[in-house]
């Protein structure tokens, strides 16, 4: 009861000692031409986001996939041909490569973001990359495929644990069975 009383008090006081401001005085008309520019600006900017959202790729934008676009690319981006999955496939394949620093100052968090990303694009470069294939490599590049999925997966589990011996075992499985897809990708 006593907060209550000192609420009331307090809530009458602030009423009391405020100075009374004259009220502002506005016309329609000015309110509506000093709204119009902004709803201009804010309707030609949606309009351009849809437009850039619909519009697709350029073809030349395998060689610069980055971890910025991954979610652009992912979920409103058509597939890759065939040879942009090949050519991503051995930008992954570098990146892997350039990775051996993080691997050596232990930083952990990078690693397994950037595996995790890595493997999420991997999983359709491979089903894509199968059909620059002939027929008669094919059975050895899914077998390939198949322990390059599997080493990832094994060097994401270490790295997330973090166990340094086996990391640095899986990421050098890892290199070597994808230096052997990108040898038969030609």
């Amino acid at each position: 009861m006593a907060s209550f009383v000192k609420h009331v008090i307090l809530t009458h006081a602030n009423h009391t000692n405020t100075p009374h401001l004259p009220p502002t005085t506005s016309s329609p008309a000015l309110k509506r031409t000093s709204r119009r520019p902004a709803v201009v600006s804010t309707a030609a900017l949606l309009a351009s986001t849809i437009l850039e959202a619909r519009r697709p790729p350029p073809p030349a934008q395998a060689e610069s996939w980055g971890t910025r676009s991954f979610i652009r690319e992912r979920y409103f981006s058509p597939g890759l041909s065939p040879e942009e999955a090949v050519a991503r496939i051995r930008q992954t394949t570098e990146g892997l490569h350039d990775m051996r620093h993080m691997l050596d100052t232990m930083s952990w968090r990078y690693v397994m973001f950037y595996i995790r990303l890595k493997s999420a694009y991997l999983d359709l470069d491979l089903k894509n990359a199968m059909a620059t294939l002939p027929e008669n490599r094919r059975k050895t590049y899914v077998k390939v495929a198949n322990e390059v999925v599997d080493n990832m997966t094994e060097l994401d589990r270490y790295v997330r644990s973090p166990k340094v011996y086996e990391s640095y075992l899986y990421y050098e499985k890892t290199l070597k069975s994808l230096d052997d897809l990108v040898t038969l990708l030609g």
